[in-house]
Order: C-alpha cells, then structure tokens, then sequence
C-alpha cells in the first residue's frame, strides 16, 4: 500500500539550498507525496524555484510556525518536516515510510550524514548521531532537518510550540 507524505520544507531566502533537495525529491522511486513550502517572505528567487517544482506555497515564520501552517495544509497522513539544506538519498522516501510502518513509529527521525568529505564534518556528525542513538529511550528527541510523524499524532500534540525558539524539534518529537 502507498502511503501519501506531505513533504513540509520551512523556507526563508533558500535559493541556494532549495534546488538541490527538490531535485532529490523528484528523483525518488516513491511518488505519492506532495511538496508544500511554508515561505516566511522571501526576498530571493526562492518562490520561483518552489513554483518551477510544482511547491504548494503557503505563509510560513518562524520554523516552527512554517511546519504548523504546512501541515495544516497538508493532505497526506504523514508528515514529512525537512530543512531546505537537506539532500535526500535515492529512495530514501520508500526506505523511511516502509521502516516507520515496520516499527510502528509515531514521530522518527534520520541520521546525519555529513554532504562534505571534511573529516572534522564527519566526527561532529557521528558524534552527534551517537548522542541521539543512546538518549532516544528516555529522552528521545530529533534535529528538525528531518523528522517524519503521523498527522494524528501532529494534531494530537497541538503540532510544534511556536513560542519555543532554540530546539522547538527537540520538544516536538520529545511530546509525540
């Protein structure tokens, strides 16, 4: 069964970042998602290249107020909260909701695995990967570059605290 993920990318003058996680949205062997970028007014060639992708656009904000009003517009029953700066990797869609649906998650999240081949990119990545491995049992939490959850379960927790500014992902998926 194809399960239908609303992609939700918060966006504030990401014309650098953006084509390249949009392009890697395209080429993923899933295709039952829709894209929604929650702008919060960009000034940049941002909204041109979400239009030229075929972005749903609605106002974003703040990160959190972005991944709220995205997932109020979303029509999937996943919710799939990414950073523009984000490279998805070939079938990363179909890995995540296959993986999510075996294990029976409510809210999940990625490792990180560093874009550059510095090896000081690479120690601060798996050391943080580490850290979220050995807390997630009695402290789980996720970075917002990538957290995937249940829209009943986004709804059930009143979705992200706005008011919260530094580590507003952290408490989302702590709450789920």
């Amino acid at each position: 069964k194809s399960y239908m993920i609303s992609i939700i990318i918060p966006t504030l003058n990401e014309e650098r970042h953006l084509p390249r996680l949009l392009s890697s949205i395209k080429k993923q062997g899933y295709k039952n998602y829709e894209i929604i970028i929650a702008d919060a007014g960009s000034t940049d060639n941002t909204l041109k290249i979400a239009k030229k992708y075929n972005c749903r656009i609605v106002s974003g904000g703040s990160p959190a107020v972005g991944r709220n009003k995205g997932a109020k517009a979303a029509r999937g029953n996943y919710l799939l909260f990414l950073d523009a700066d984000v490279t998805l990797k070939r079938n990363f869609l179909e890995t995540a909701i296959n993986e999510f649906k075996n294990r029976g998650a409510d809210v999940a999240s990625s490792l990180i695995v560093p874009l550059s081949d510095k090896k000081i990119d690479f120690i601060l990545h798996n050391t943080i990967n580490l850290c979220l491995r050995i807390t997630q049992k009695f402290y789980p939490h996720a970075p917002g570059f990538c957290i995937l959850a249940k829209k009943d379960i986004h709804n059930a927790i009143n979705g992200f605290d706005e008011e919260i500014k530094l580590a507003e992902d952290h408490n989302y998926v702590y709450r789920a």
